[in-house]
């Protein structure tokens, strides 16, 4: 174990933040971790956890128990700060740092000479070096890489790149990208990133880690873009995009992913949007892939107005407040609970937006964001009668009930 970090601080306790903690708990390093949401502190203190993620409760309950993990509103003194907090874009695409200006703010009065600060949060190139800047700002008693060659406290960025449902996993087994605002920074957050990382943890500068992340992302971004546009191509010409995919994929050198109603999560979804925003002129290709995913919830909507319309002209008898639709999935995956960007979402909320009778089944959540008023959560078996099934995302209980394969669901 590292000696140098006996007591880490991690604010911000989400789907990143709380595994992460965890398992530097279980890797023998107190923790105490940080968040504004008084439940979600609650639930950690009890052994429990708020989230829906694969053996992460009973890690928890082991680490807490044993007194190596606790939570609180505030930040305390530590030997090491992990900020893992949401990065989102405001409206115009541009990025949003008020989280990670909001918690450095808040770690700053308890900063002393050789502390290491980490941000982990996915964020736009230079995003560590505002933090800084905001952490020196607020402690000018201090010095920190950039204003000096041996800085009182080291600053470092070291994205997350783990899948969701095998997170714990994955923190573990998969490369560590480190980047430090100097040398020092990089040698020490490496070091302890090694108490539990059994991949390698590999080291740059800061704003190379930062552009990795979201290299990493666009990648990905462009390819679904790819094989979400293909979709749309297939429909116009009467193509079977499935197996037609199927069938490209028997070249050797062809992978082309499955296409899906858009793309959700915190990183695919966003992520691209801060290259863009930094190089508007250069980013062209990675632009089109973010519109082309964009564009993919309102034209599976088409397809299920396409749909409506069938049921409704083959029974002249019903209006489109008699039609019921059903919506599998809610998530921006399959089985997790996570909706943030979640594709599924916002065509299950236009579509109630048309005066449907809206069933949603989403099995890992247990009650629907507030957005989805007029939305009514049911069991699968409550929904198999439903006059339209659209099928958003492939969980498994849906493949056990061979929902995805129903011939009369809409497919996307």
């Amino acid at each position: 174990m590292n000696n140098q970090f006996k007591h880490i601080c991690v604010i911000g306790l989400g789907y990143i933040g709380l595994p992460t903690a965890a398992t530097f708990a279980a890797h023998g390093i107190k923790v105490t971790g940080v968040d504004v949401n008084q439940h979600a502190v609650d639930m950690i203190n009890q052994g429990k956890v708020h989230i829906v993620e694969p053996d992460l409760d009973a890690l928890v309950k082991v680490v807490v128990a044993k007194g190596m993990l606790s939570a609180r509103t505030t930040p305390v003194e530590a030997d090491a700060y992990i900020v893992a907090v949401p990065t989102p874009f405001k409206d115009d695409y541009q990025p949003d740092l008020k989280y990670i200006e909001a918690a450095s703010k808040a770690l700053a009065p308890y900063l002393k000479p050789g502390n290491l600060v980490i941000l982990e949060s996915t964020s736009p190139v230079g995003a560590t070096e505002q933090m800084a800047a905001w952490l020196a700002e607020a402690r000018p008693d201090l010095t920190f890489p950039e204003q000096a060659g041996e800085a009182d406290i080291l600053v470092a960025h070291c994205p997350e790149r783990v899948l969701p449902g095998k997170v714990l996993q994955e923190l573990i087994s998969n490369d560590r990208i480190i980047g430090g605002m100097n040398q020092l920074s990089s040698t020490a957050a490496s070091n302890l990133y090694k108490t539990f990382v059994q991949g390698g943890c590999i080291e740059t500068n800061a704003r190379t880690a930062e552009m990795c992340k979201l290299t990493e992302n666009s990648f990905r971004d462009v390819n679904i873009a790819f094989a979400n546009e293909l979709s749309v191509i297939c429909d116009k010409l009467d193509i079977n995009v499935w197996e037609l995919i199927a069938l490209a994929n028997r070249h050797p050198r062809v992978n082309i992913l499955q296409p899906g109603p858009g793309v959700g999560g915190h990183c695919i979804a966003v992520d691209p949007w801060f290259i863009v925003a930094k190089t508007p002129e250069q980013a062209r290709l990675i632009r089109t892939a973010r519109e082309v995913n964009d564009a993919k919830p309102e034209w599976v909507i088409d397809q299920v107005k396409i749909k409506i319309a069938d049921f409704l002209q083959a029974h002249p008898e019903k209006t489109i407040k008699d039609v019921t639709v059903a919506c599998y999935g809610l998530a921006f995956k399959p089985d997790i609970d996570d909706l943030r960007e979640s594709p599924a979402l916002e065509i299950t909320k236009k579509l109630a937006e048309q005066g449907l009778n809206i069933l949603a089944i989403e099995p890992n959540i247990k009650t629907l964001p507030k957005n989805l008023e007029k939305v009514n959560l049911v069991d699968l078996t409550e929904s198999l009668n439903a006059d339209i099934k659209v099928v958003l995302v492939a969980h498994k209980q849906f493949k056990e009930q061979n929902i995805i394969y129903n011939v009369n669901a809409v497919g996307i």
